[in-house]
């Protein structure tokens, strides 16, 4: 399912806002650009139904420099034909070790770094499986655009360990796959990593 076309319009008006906010010298165009991203956080509150727009006001203005995606990297660990998921603590629900890129990370370094942190496992990157958009995956809606990137790795040391963001540490047959962080994974995308794992020779999907 697409996202609403009311949060598609306040993504663009927020990142034209902060562009414009970037690179804009006339003080008159500042304020046209503070008031676009206004009428952004505005609009993206009434269309999830919060009262409090300053919220997420505060949100945009904490995002600077030239609007560009987000980058969500997730690590498809498989073992003996199960793949690797970790219980998130915020929702419960299970998802492939992962998370935004940080600033100085190699895109497959930030995979294993994620993976070591939620899982306790130490692996290898082998290859980039699928680099997704994020809105086109049937997600939930956030605030952000972004871009996925799903690697496949072997486990090469550590053993399973629970983190400040992860309360379980498990493998699961593709027919056994439990309720997933539909925010960070989808059954679909892990139904595409077990192909992809038994068709190593198969390209990267993408978009």
């Amino acid at each position: 399912m697409d996202d609403p076309q009311w949060l598609t319009w306040a993504r663009q008006l927020q990142a034209i806002a902060q562009t414009g906010l970037t690179y804009a010298k006339d003080t008159y165009d500042l304020e046209r650009y503070a008031s676009v991203r206004q009428v952004a956080a505005e609009m993206m509150a009434a269309g999830s139904g919060l009262k409090d727009w300053v919220t997420v006001l505060d949100l945009f203005q904490q995002e600077a420099g030239y609007a560009t995606p987000k980058v969500d990297v997730r690590a498809a660990v498989f073992r003996d034909n199960r793949v690797l998921l970790v219980k998130e603590r915020e929702d419960n629900c299970w998802t492939l070790p992962g998370g935004w890129a940080d600033v100085g990370d190699a895109p497959s370094q930030a995979a294993i770094r994620e993976t070591k942190e939620e899982s306790g496992y130490d692996v290898v990157a082998t290859k980039i499986a699928a680099v997704y958009d994020r809105n086109r995956h049937g997600h939930p809606p956030i605030p952000y655009h972004a871009y996925k990137l799903f690697f496949l790795c072997e486990i090469v040391g550590g053993q399973s360990a629970c983190s400040h963001e992860t309360v379980a540490v498990d493998f699961f047959a593709e027919d056994r796959i439990p309720a997933l962080s539909l925010t960070r994974v989808t059954p679909k995308q892990i139904s595409h990593l077990f192909d992809h794992h038994r068709h190593p020779e198969w390209p990267t999907s993408f978009d």
